[in-house]
């Protein structure tokens, strides 16, 4: 395994691993899902495989016989039978499987789990909530129908029958929606302990430059994310996207201004990095209903000395 992770613009970007111009579906005329063995391709390469991230694809491992060292961004861990790891898009993983190792790979493209409507898509939240392995040997229950459900669309990715693709999208779903209740109701903990360090790097980003207006992406790229994993990310820890948290930061520090210093309100959007006061004016009364200077007034702040 690498002692270090690479650089999200180092790691090699792949549909799936190997394939860079592969679509999931690109060999079954299933636009947007995959799914093969882990000793299809992993024996291929030794039964390692080496850093990489998916853009738009969450893939989900299931190992069911043998297991891997894993390594998902910067936490490594062991995953042995029988568990299941959900890969949300963009985050840098590689494995050291066991020779031998049984299980599958469900590789499935982003847009097929958020394009329906809101109910569905918060179905399906969980997923990218958390890469945090799920033990299910505790639940044999779980671990029986996903193994049969898995082997189902297996047969279906091979199959030519009637209604083909209903049968595959159905039954990929069902697969999905048993690993979301699972995440759902696992306590953060392990790998997932780093995304909540991960939302601390981003807010102390934010407090070094919410000043200079850096738009999300820029704060994604300081942290070797995708913006969607940003958003995702802050979503599910915090209830608000990455945008909304910057908003609320200078928020903050204008609303701690107007009360304490006594200063035109002109000067204090300078100084939060407004070039146009009348900018600020407009910014300030859209997330609180109000002008600065009433603001001001309401609170009893500190009042213009002009």
């Amino acid at each position: 395994m690498p002692n270090s992770v690479k650089r999200a613009s180092d790691v090699p970007i792949f549909s799936l691993y190997g394939e860079h111009d592969t679509a999931p579906g690109a060999n079954s005329q299933l636009e947007f899902v995959h799914i093969e063995l882990i000793a299809t391709r992993s024996q291929r390469y030794g039964w390692e495989i080496a850093s990489h991230a998916h853009r738009d694809l969450l893939q989900l491992l299931c190992v069911f016989g043998g297991g891997a060292q894993v390594r998902l961004d910067d936490a490594c861990f062991d995953l042995e039978a029988t568990a299941a790891l959900v890969i949300p898009p963009g985050v840098v993983h590689s494995f050291q499987f066991s020779p031998g190792t049984q299980g599958y790979v469900l590789t499935v493209a982003e847009s097929l789990l958020t394009s329906g409507d809101a109910v569905q898509s918060a179905l399906f939240e969980p997923l990218f909530s958390q890469t945090q392995p799920l033990d299910l040997r505790p639940s044999a229950d779980v671990a029986r129908r996903l193994a049969s459900l898995l082997e189902q669309i297996l047969g279906e990715f091979r199959g030519t029958g009637l209604g083909r693709s209903q049968m595959f999208d159905w039954l990929v779903r069902c697969v999905l929606l048993l690993v979301a209740r699972s995440v759902a109701v696992v306590p953060l903990s392990g790998p997932a302990r780093g995304r909540s360090d991960m939302l601390a790097r981003f807010r102390v980003l934010v407090e070094a430059h919410f000043t200079q207006h850096w738009p999300v992406p820029r704060y994604a790229q300081a942290l070797n994310l995708t913006e969607n994993r940003l958003n995702r990310l802050c979503q599910a820890l915090t209830g608000k996207s990455a945008f909304d948290l910057v908003q609320d930061r200078l928020l903050l520090e204008a609303r701690r201004k107007l009360f304490y210093i006594a200063a035109p309100v002109s000067q204090l959007a300078y100084e939060l990095g407004f070039a146009d006061p009348a900018y600020f004016c407009r910014f300030f009364k859209k997330r609180t209903g109000v002008a600065p200077a009433t603001f001001r007034r309401q609170r009893g702040g500190a009042q213009d000395p002009g």
